[in-house]
């Protein structure tokens, strides 16, 4: 779990219930017709963005914010340097007794040892990072979509709430209510844009951009096994997708 998702959002929604109790009565934030207007607006324009299919797909997309586990770069450049190491002694068949943690590393690997050409293995490699990386621009795109359409349905309701209000100026009782449903609906919307949809889009960007990362530096690293590269070679060539500091935290560890 992404723990600091979870602290983000958990101190978001405490600090303005704080600020709610501090200055009044939490009842008084809470109202069903902007809740309505806000939420129901919003996902019924999902429902006109993507197919029903995409849509229902929403929940696994922000489960992704907080559940994310992606192996380290220096663990993989490790991993390959070793694996240079014994298909230089043994040969590209000795590494089918290796295990391999990740699934696209795997059946890379798996291509070598099989004997295809360094063209085709690159081809799907690159075919499957390609994909992968267009699976979560949908996915950071409905975030992007509540986003936008969240704050736009607050200030649908701020209007509704404002007729209401101004076709009712000779009750007054009923202008608090429709008052109340034209500033709540633009609140629920600024919560929901700025401290929903529009932090957790990024996170599963920056996730995203990582992810697309360590398969082109597994790319890399199949193609140099294929190919027969000196361990040192390729350990310089994944070098390459390291800061400068974590090349000299990696050459430290292995001196």
């Amino acid at each position: 779990m992404d723990i600091s998702t979870v602290i983000g959002i958990v101190s978001g929604v405490v600090l303005i219930l704080v600020a709610i109790l501090l200055g009044g009565s939490l009842a008084l934030f809470i109202d069903v017709t902007s809740f309505l207007i806000v939420i129901g607006g919003t996902v019924s324009t999902l429902f006109i963005r993507y197919p029903m299919s995409v849509v229902f797909q929403t929940g696994s997309v922000v489960k992704n914010s907080f559940f994310h586990s992606l192996q380290a770069q220096e663990e993989v450049i490790t991993q390959f340097i070793e694996l240079s190491q014994i298909s230089r002694k043994e040969g590209l068949l000795a590494l089918e007794r290796v295990n391999f943690e990740d699934p696209f590393m795997a059946k890379g690997i798996n291509y070598c040892i099989d004997g295809a050409e360094t063209s085709q293995i690159e081809g799907i490699l690159l075919k499957e990072v390609q994909f992968t990386k267009a699976r979560h621009s949908a996915g950071v795109s409905i975030l992007r979509a509540i986003n936008t359409t969240a704050p736009a349905f607050g200030m649908i309701g701020t209007l509704v709430g404002l007729v209401n209000m101004l076709a009712a100026m000779d009750d007054p009782k009923s202008i608090g209510p429709a008052m109340a449903v034209a500033l709540l609906t633009t609140l629920y919307g600024a919560i929901v844009s700025n401290l929903f949809a529009t932090p957790l889009g990024d996170k599963l960007e920056f996730y995203s951009a990582k992810e697309i990362d360590l398969r082109m530096l597994m790319v890399e690293g199949i193609l140099a096994l294929k190919r027969g590269e000196n361990p040192r070679m390729l350990e310089e060539t994944l070098h390459t997708y390291l800061s400068p500091k974590a090349r000299l935290s990696l050459k430290g560890g292995a001196s």
